[in-house]
């Protein structure tokens, strides 16, 4: 385990402005660590405590200090991610994602409606064949209910990724619905990940390198489940980005597209985007260019705040 002095001499803080309104934020602020195996990123969400943000550190400290683990894969297939935009949008927000075959669209957004949602899915469905959403536990199991019955009126939905908060609703979904789900946060936000196996609460595991405190822990958790994974981002950067894509191509199997396509919703990020081609992206080992870092650092108030996050979780690794 490094000692938070060399951490802070190696940390990198930026701050990485978006295309639209993701997550309710408009700028992304992720820390970096150059560390003697690699680039980690340390991305926990700003509103995390330590208890939850210290998950977060440990994957950037994987990735900073500890070789990497085995690809049996050398490129992956990705989802396009289309946020919560008005119908009109969409084809905007696709052309960002060439060759995708399948997208995953943010629905039940505060504010918004299900008709909102189904305008949505459907100028989706008229670009790309397949088709998932994301309601991120925004729905109650009735209203899942009636989600999924609009959301399939006009077409089929690879699944619907936690449509509801808590792994009973979950299971209680999946006996009232013929729409596969996909649990996210019931296992990334949970003490007992594997407790939507055991319950039978879902279809398919989303599972994000970095809440579950890095690639080889999420391999463990992969190697206990058996339904099928996709390998999702947390808004990562481009280094984040990167993990993932390692994580997926150490999967011994991969049998869906996984959501590592985020870096189109930044406008600037930390290396030169990748564009998929024909919807994959190679796997590749990530190193930031010193002009991007240097243009998209924070104030020195920014990155103190992270520093001292840094200070307040590294105690709960140990």
């Amino acid at each position: 385990m490094p000692d938070a002095g060399d951490i802070v001499d190696r940390l990198h803080v930026v701050a990485l402005p978006m295309r639209v309104r993701f997550r309710g934020i408009a700028v992304r602020e992720v820390a970096l660590i150059d560390g003697p195996a690699g680039w980690g990123e340390f991305g926990a969400f700003l509103e995390y405590e330590p208890p939850e943000a210290a998950h977060w550190l440990a994957s950037a400290l994987e990735a900073a200090y500890q070789p990497a683990p085995a690809a049996h894969r050398d490129r992956i297939p990705i989802n396009a991610t289309v946020p919560a935009v008005a119908a009109a949008e969409v084809p905007g927000v696709l052309a960002r994602f060439p060759g995708a075959r399948t997208a995953k669209v943010k629905v039940a957004e505060p504010g918004q409606t299900l008709a909102d949602d189904v305008a949505r899915v459907n100028a989706v469905r008229a670009l790309v064949p397949t088709v998932r959403v994301d309601a991120n536990g925004g729905w109650t199991v009735d209203e899942a209910v009636a989600a999924a019955t609009a959301l399939t009126a006009d077409g089929p939905l690879e699944y619907l990724e936690q449509p509801c908060r808590s792994v009973a609703e979950l299971a209680e979904l999946r006996r009232r619905i013929d729409v596969p789900v996909a649990a996210d946060e019931s296992i990334r936000k949970a003490e007992d990940p594997l407790r939507v196996v055991r319950e039978n609460a879902a279809d398919v595991a989303v599972l994000k390198v970095a809440p579950l405190g890095g690639i080889r822990k999420m391999l463990d958790i992969a190697a206990q489940i058996d339904i099928p994974i996709v390998v999702s981002s947390a808004l990562d950067s481009a280094v984040g980005i990167g993990r993932g894509l390692l994580a997926a191509a150490a999967l011994p199997e991969l049998r869906h597209a996984c959501g590592l396509g985020t870096g189109g919703l930044f406008v600037e990020d930390v290396a030169e985007p990748v564009a998929p081609e024909d919807g994959y992206l190679p796997v590749r080992t990530v190193v930031p260019d010193p002009a991007r870092l240097d243009a998209l650092a924070v104030p020195a108030e920014r990155r103190q705040w992270w520093i001292d996050r840094i200070r307040d979780c590294l105690p709960l690794l140990s």
